[in-house]
């Protein structure tokens, strides 16, 4: 315990290191993209506050041309990596805090990006820094390496993978303890095309991997007042509408949720498709509600249980309909019993099948993710943090969730939530309003790190 120790005797200096990071609303921007800051102005700032703390604590950096960066500790041909990102997802007008302030409250820390990934992030580095500070003799080079776009297509790291050393081995801090072995192949793709169909306009939808929380959808004529009111009630959810002139706007408020676990969201959007099939009969609404509406693939006819990584699960990520043009994104997490190819095949057979006259385009493939349960990497893990957590019950697992982990090879995702923590319904999780996590467990999860790599490096 000697490291959780120093570390709970640095807890201010911690929060307020962390304080400064999740300020910087580190959004990718399109709009401010220039040279050395490849995703946007804010992203830049967020790396910049890394490196320069670990300047100041005598590290050595390196800026992968605003990419990536690294920081880095020790000598030697091989190394031991961790890998934590900066950027966040959008947030909505919802949070009862300011999501780019610190508060602590009860001992939670609220903000965006506490627990997905600047939390963690900071206590890997502050696990590097209890290693330089306790002079712990090492044979191998330590870095943390951080980039700017993981919730955007992970291209931060096809960068550095161009144009740096692979480490050798290492684990991300961006998931659950006690280690997670394998992680779910991440399938991306549009459905697009000029379907006929009485809507106006649905526009909803930020990110591929996160649930839709709120949309809207604007259709002629008046308000089917009793048919909306009982759509809402027997769906128990919460909702408005608004008539003006000949038009009428309907919105549902869903529940936003990480796009790798659909089932624990509700889909704005999707409910708004089956609303509009039932009141104003739109045969196409009614075809893509049918067709994606469930969570595990069952309307594309791409469900399957994995023999290690559970159920392959769908979510409708971003959808724009208007009387010109239909584009829907998917996300797809699926288990290493299949391949993309399958999923893909069974899509367009899907869509002729049940005449959806729209297309399959923009196909983005993440190989599914698996290390051997058994190797040292993943056995030295599972030792450490039973040592340090006293938790000998829960197992090593697989998710649905992508981590820089699938980028290179040898590589786990580690902590930092622990699976002995009972669910606070105030606390959201990553991508949820609301998002907080635990002050000492992001310490606690620091401790773990450090210890797990003197392990590593020895």
């Amino acid at each position: 315990m000697e490291y959780l120790d120093k570390l709970n005797s640095k807890k201010d200096e911690f929060i307020n290191d962390l304080s400064g990071l999740i300020a910087i609303p580190s959004l990718r921007d399109e709009k401010t993209i220039q040279k050395n800051a490849p995703f946007g102005k804010e992203c830049r700032n967020a790396l910049d506050y890394m490196l320069n703390l670990a300047k100041e604590d005598g590290f050595a950096v390196d800026d992968v041309d605003g990419y990536a960066g690294v920081i880095s500790y020790g000598e030697g041909d091989e190394s031991v990596a961790m890998l934590g990102h900066l950027d966040v997802v959008p947030v909505d007008n919802e949070w009862s805090t300011n999501p780019f302030e610190l508060v602590i409250k009860d001992g939670v820390g609220f903000g965006r990006g506490i627990l997905d990934d600047k939390g963690p992030t900071m206590a890997a580095y502050y696990a590097l820094k209890m290693l330089k500070e306790s002079k712990v003799n090492i044979n191998k080079r330590i870095q943390l390496i951080l980039g700017c776009d993981e919730e955007s297509g992970m291209e931060c790291m096809k960068y550095y993978k161009e144009n740096r050393t692979v480490p050798t081995l290492g684990f991300v801090p961006d998931a659950d303890f006690p280690v997670i072995y394998g992680e779910k192949g991440i399938l991306n793709f549009n459905l697009t095309g000029n379907p006929q169909t009485q809507i106006k306009r649905l526009v909803a939808g930020s990110r591929p991997n996160v649930v839709i929380g709120y949309a809207e959808v604007l259709m002629e004529g008046q308000a089917k007042v009793e048919l909306f009111e009982s759509y809402l009630r027997s769906h128990h959810l919460e909702g408005q509408f608004l008539e003006e002139s000949n038009f009428t706007t309907y919105s549902i408020k869903g529940l936003s949720f990480h796009g790798s676990m659909p089932q624990k969201g509700i889909n704005a959007a999707l409910h708004l498709l089956q609303f509009v099939y039932g009141a104003y009969q739109d045969e196409f609404a009614g075809k893509l509600s049918l067709l994606l509406g469930n969570p595990y693939g069952k309307g594309l006819k791409i469900d399957n249980d994995g023999s290690y990584m559970s159920a392959l699960t769908m979510n409708l990520g971003i959808i724009a309909i208007t009387p010109e043009h239909t584009s829907v994104t998917i996300d797809v997490r699926y288990p290493n019993d299949i391949t993309s190819k399958f999923i893909v095949n069974q899509v367009k057979q899907a869509l002729l099948d049940n005449d959806v006259r729209l297309e399959i385009k923009d196909i983005s493939d993440s190989k599914p993710l698996f290390v051997d349960p058994q190797s040292e990497l993943v056995t030295t893990c599972m030792d450490v943090y039973r040592e340090v957590s006293n938790d000998t019950f829960s197992p090593a697992k697989t998710m649905g969730g992508g981590t820089y982990a699938r980028v290179f090879e040898n590589m786990v995702a580690y902590g930092p939530e622990f699976p002995t923590r009972e669910k606070n319904e105030n606390v959201g999780g990553p991508h949820e309003k609301n998002e907080g996590f635990l002050i000492d467990d992001l310490l606690l999860a620091s401790s773990i790190y450090a210890k797990v790599l003197e392990k590593l490096v020895k």
